[in-house]
């Protein structure tokens, strides 16, 4: 296999600061391929609020910042405008050895254009379940025709990187090709029970022996917060001292905070505070099940933090039930809130899951994730190399 260092264009409509899992991971992946000296061109829209400060700060690391638009519902973030005359420009200049495509709006498919105008070996990754989100914003109407539209996006991809199981099985089922698994990591040194702050619990207004229940992540339709609510409420129908903290914000927020005056909701915070959050938390209730993966569950188990989830995803990979977690069937609504009061009842059993879920997260390091993606890449590259010269000598 190739051990040369690469040349790498990275496109994708969100990056950090932005707020979410993708740019989250994406960071994570660029900053740990510069460190091991490939060189990435990161190209993304213009923000809504431009910080002037790369979010990745290495010399091998440059931005190509091209126009974009809000993305209705969800103005934070954007959509690059097409821009493929401006790309095939740029790589016809200065050639990357492959391009990796992690969004599919209209700067991917601008750069899967130029990509394909010069031949050149293109990845792509796979990071939002559009059926629930269809499903959530009324426009269910549409899923056939995304579905179609994204089989065929990543079809014109070497290899789809799909972060859990249960989703590449789907999307091959699909009929997408060339899918291949590509999970995600967790930053054990951040993420760690240590950061257990008693003062914190006091400012939500409990003491060291009641039960604090965290959601953590976007307030969004499609994440079922309404349900983490459902099982918060069973568990302080007998324990009146318990408190619910939500993490993040979005548009479902102001709707949620009316429905659940008593939670406190803390809006988005900065990674440390995060951190010490999860950690000063005793369940972490995670309904969602639209994630393509679930950073946060692993942030949660990193955290030493007893969860109860759903059987998918991440929890599929990395939960077992009884043992690190509670994780119960997809369509068992009343499993999870039953689940929820009864780890709330007894407090041993929270710490005994919340002990193991730190121990399997200490091996589920961001390093076996870039380890991964560069090698997919690789072969990618040696691929594309070797049809050349099939071609050549045809």
């Amino acid at each position: 296999m190739l051990t040369r260092q690469l040349s790498i264009a990275l496109v994708t409509e969100t990056w950090a600061p932005e707020i979410n899992g993708v740019a989250m991971t994406l960071s994570r992946l660029v900053a740990g391929l510069a460190a091991r000296g490939h060189r990435i061109q990161v190209v993304r829209p213009r923000q809504a609020v431009e910080t002037g400060q790369p979010a990745v700060i290495h010399p091998l690391v440059t931005e190509v910042v091209r126009p974009g638009l809000p993305i209705p519902g969800y103005t934070a973030l954007r959509l690059g405008l097409p821009c493929a005359g401006r790309l095939l420009a740029d790589w016809r200049r200065q050639r990357p050895d492959v391009v990796h495509v992690a969004t599919e709006g209209p700067l991917g498919c601008s750069a899967l254009s130029a990509a394909e105008a010069l031949a050149l070996p293109v990845t792509s990754s796979y990071h939002t379940n559009f059926d629930d989100y269809a499903k959530h914003y009324r426009i269910g109407f549409l899923r056939k025709a995304a579905a179609g539209w994204l089989r065929r996006f990543h079809n014109r991809t070497s290899v789809t990187m799909v972060p859990s199981a249960d989703l590449m099985h789907r999307l091959e089922a699909d009929g997408l090709q060339g899918c291949a698994l590509w999970s995600r990591g967790v930053d054990i040194e951040t993420f760690a029970p240590e950061r257990r702050d008693q003062a914190l619990r006091a400012t939500w207004g409990v003491g060291p022996d009641d039960c604090v229940c965290l959601h953590v992540g976007r307030i969004a339709p499609e994440k079922d917060i309404p349900l983490a609510i459902e099982a918060f409420k069973a568990i302080r129908a007998s324990h009146p001292g318990a408190r619910l903290v939500v993490a993040g914000d979005g548009p479902a927020r102001p709707a949620l905070q009316r429905s659940c005056p008593e939670a406190v909701f803390t809006g988005t915070l900065p990674l440390n505070q995060l951190a010490a959050v999860y950690a000063s938390a005793d369940l972490f209730l995670f309904p969602s099940l639209s994630e393509t993966f679930g950073n946060v569950l692993c942030e949660a188990m990193a955290s030493g933090v007893a969860s109860v989830g759903f059987d998918y995803a991440a929890a599929a990979m990395f939960g077992h039930d009884g043992k690190n977690m509670r994780s119960v069937d997809c369509d068992d609504r009343v499993g999870f809130v039953a689940a929820a009061v009864a780890l709330a009842e007894d407090a041993a059993m929270r710490q005994r899951l919340g002990v193991q879920a730190r121990q399997d997260m200490l091996g589920n390091t961001w390093k076996r994730v870039v380890d991964r993606f560069e090698e997919l890449l690789r072969r990618s590259v040696e691929r594309h190399q070797h049809d050349d010269l099939l071609r050549l000598g045809a």
